[in-house]
């Protein structure tokens, strides 16, 4: 018994959803990071002065899995791991360049969203400085070899010619072409 075209679409579209929703699931963090409430996650800790610390310091390290994020901010396991570091950290004593100091050591300058100036992040800091140098330098020679660059006058010829152009009269060579 062929099947009516109404029911096949309708199965075809109900197809797709289920699809689409397995997808979706698929694709959704099976673990949750943190227990929110109200779009603020909740301390972990105890100690709200900890917590404060830990969050204050998160803000100024880079997650390395989604690099233009704050470890605060971020939902990668990764950061998750990085702020448990943090907190451990605290927790043991120690103060907040000795916990920078610990993650620089182990995940390089590229965790700190301010790295500092050395050797190796000079073109990182002077890059911007030198752009905006070069492209000035560049748009000044380009303006004074423009002024030196001789004017072109127009011949009478060709002035006419400009002026019944605008006039809106054909111009001679149009009329003497067609």
């Amino acid at each position: 018994m062929p099947v009516e075209r109404p029911t096949f679409q309708r199965l075809r579209a109900l197809s797709l959803s289920i699809l689409f929703a397995v997808v979706a699931l698929a694709a959704t963090d099976p673990q949750p990071v943190e227990a929110e409430s109200s779009g603020q996650a909740q301390p972990l800790v105890a100690d709200p002065v900890l917590e404060a610390r830990v969050q204050s310091l998160a803000h100024k390290l880079r997650c390395l899995v989604c690099q233009n994020e704050s470890i605060a901010e971020s939902r990668a396991p990764l950061a998750i791991d990085l702020r448990n570091q943090v907190r451990e950290q605290f927790a043991a004593g120690k103060n907040e360049d000795e916990v920078i100091e610990f993650l620089v050591t182990r995940y390089g300058d590229f965790v700190l969203y301010l790295p500092p100036f050395k050797p190796v992040t000079v073109l990182l800091w002077l890059g911007p400085v030198l752009f905006l140098v070069a492209g000035g330098g560049w748009l000044l020679l380009r303006l004074r070899s423009r002024a030196r660059e001789p004017k072109q006058h127009l011949s009478d010829a060709e002035r006419a010619r400009a002026q019944a152009l605008l006039a809106g009269a054909p111009a001679e060579n149009e009329e003497s072409g067609s």
